[in-house]
Formats: C-alpha cells, sequence, structure tokens
C-alpha cells in the first residue's frame, strides 16, 4: 500500500511545525558579516593579484609533488 499526503506551508510553518528554531535572524547576521567579508577581500581579486597568488601555489604544488615522488622512488615510508 502507497499513501501519499500533500501539504502546503511556508518554511516558516514548516519549523514551527517539527519544533526547529527560527534562525532568519543569525542568518541574516550572517550573510551581513560575509558581505562585509568579500568587499573587504575585493583587492585580492584583480588580476595581477590573483597570478601571484596563483603562482605562489603553483610552485608550492610542485614542491610537494616532487617531494612525494622522490619518496616513492626511493622506497621511503608514505
Amino acid at each position: 500500500m502507497k499513501v501519499n499526503i500533500n501539504i502546503e506551508c511556508t518554511p516558516e510553518e514548516a519549523r514551527t511545525f517539527m519544533g526547529l528554531p527560527d534562525v532568519s535572524a543569525l542568518n541574516a547576521q550572517m550573510v551581513e558579516e560575509m558581505s562585509k567579508r568579500m568587499v573587504g577581500n575585493l583587492d585580492a581579486m584583480e588580476p595581477e593579484a590573483l597570478m601571484r597568488n596563483w603562482m605562489t601555489l603553483g610552485g608550492e604544488w610542485q614542491k610537494q609533488m616532487m617531494g612525494l615522488m622522490t619518496q616513492g622512488g626511493s622506497g621511503g615510508e608514505r
């Protein structure tokens, strides 16, 4: 036997019915904080700064890969 029940309600009504807390104020605060941080980090999104960061990360990644390959080739512990 298969039974389907459709309930139409808003998210707020569903939260209240299930006994879940209202986190809308916390959500608004988190969105505001994230927006502030994004605006503060916009200078890091400039193409020149991005390329500088990527090149630094690429060099570190290459060093790690070479270390792993050397370790694997010499039979060292993993």
